[in-house]
């Protein structure tokens, strides 16, 4: 057979026309088979990309942070950090401003303190639709963690772990408002404790670590 330049493509091609003047009629079931074998053009197959599986999916934040600002007519400022631990996520809160005794502290379903009385925060964040208690009540809102004491000097400091907030989830936090109030909450009174006036405002915003 005579030597073909061009590789094992151009060869089967130079064989099939070959076969076609030398076998006649007689050939074309030969033909059309070896046609189909050897001289059809050969496609890469088509790759689709799968999603990652949720074990490389990036992880959600670890901590948070809330800058505290005051309302109008009020001087009261501070930080609330959120840190998540093993059994739930660490709340430390230091605010000050305040006058000595007991304020209403919670988390409010709006992360938006634009209105001058911090009412743009909305209500109690309460996503399972649940009365207002104190924070160790079976049922209680989310956001319900009921009072910071302030000493003589106007400073309250609070840390303590909570397992009904969240970084994720319904309960998630992330973007709720922080709300300090003028009065004690009195853990009773729907939907929010009798607390008073927001004399304090934050936004819940995550770090990055």
């Amino acid at each position: 057979m005579p030597k073909t330049a061009g590789g094992p493509k151009k060869l089967a091609r130079f064989t099939c026309i070959l076969m076609m003047k030398t076998s006649g009629l007689g050939a074309l079931a030969i033909l059309t088979v070896t046609t189909l074998a050897a001289c059809r053009t050969r496609t890469a197959p088509i790759v689709v990309a799968s999603p990652p599986p949720s074990s490389v999916r990036a992880p959600g934040p670890a901590a948070a942070v809330a800058e505290l600002n005051p309302t109008q007519g009020s001087s009261v400022r501070g930080k609330v950090s959120f840190v998540k631990i093993a059994n739930g996520i660490r709340v430390v809160a230091d605010v000050t401003g305040l006058t000595p005794g007991n304020h209403g502290f919670h988390i409010h379903e709006k992360g938006d303190c634009s209105a001058p009385d911090g009412n743009s925060a909305g209500g109690h964040f309460n996503p399972y639709a649940m009365p207002h208690a104190a924070m160790n009540a079976d049922q209680r809102h989310v956001g319900d963690f009921g009072n910071i004491m302030a000493d003589r000097a106007g400073n309250a400091h609070a840390d303590f772990i909570d397992v009904r907030i969240s970084f994720d989830g319904l309960a998630s936090i992330l973007g709720r408002g922080v709300i300090v109030h003028a009065n004690p909450d009195d853990l009773v009174t729907q939907p929010a404790g009798n607390a008073g006036p927001r004399v304090a405002c934050g936004v819940i915003q995550p770090v990055n670590q």
